[in-house]
């Protein structure tokens, strides 16, 4: 049995409740690194747009509160850029006055800094998040693809959407 079997196998066993938590993230841990990235970054835009998870801004939040603050900030500067010249007006309505003044002042090329990542809040995230997919529905996958760059951090979607994301790239095979 192929490794891409044995992830389908896996997900059909974690549904039924006959795999662990501990049991989905080895064996995601095994196979996240030989995939290639696209075909992981198109896996976790399916995870985030399935009805069987979370919604997507819940799920990028808990990412946002896992990354490092480098992370943190290619993720707000993805989800600035999917907001449009319209940012910083949100980015002041939700509170963050600072990073408002930042994207007022920096146009189309703002850039976050990891430093005022920090100070953003994941539910801040959420909020925006939830504004960016309703404003721009690419940022879906725009942040399907910057996670495929940290599959690691993925785990931190949870094993529910670990399982169903190796459910569907086994049948992508």
């Amino acid at each position: 049995m192929g490794l891409l079997d044995q992830l389908g196998q896996l997900a059909n066993q974690f549904k039924t409740g006959q795999a662990t938590d501990d049991e989905v993230h080895s064996t995601y841990d095994r196979v996240a690194h030989e995939l290639p990235q696209g075909e992981l970054s198109n896996g976790i835009t399916h995870v985030f747009n399935s009805p069987e998870t979370p919604p997507f801004e819940q799920m990028l939040s808990n990412l946002f509160n896992n990354s490092n603050p480098t992370q943190k900030a290619g993720l707000l500067n993805q989800i600035l850029r999917a907001l449009g010249p319209n940012a910083g007006q949100l980015l002041a309505q939700a509170g963050l006055g600072g990073l408002a003044a930042n994207v007022a002042s920096g146009g189309e090329n703002v850039q976050v800094t990891p430093q005022q990542a920090q100070q953003v809040s994941p539910q801040d995230v959420q909020v925006l998040a939830q504004k960016a997919a309703t404003k721009n529905p690419t940022i879906v996958d725009q942040a399907a693809s910057f996670y495929a760059q940290h599959p690691t951090l993925v785990k931190s979607i949870g094993a529910g959407a670990l399982a169903l994301l190796m459910s569907r790239m086994s049948r992508r095979a």
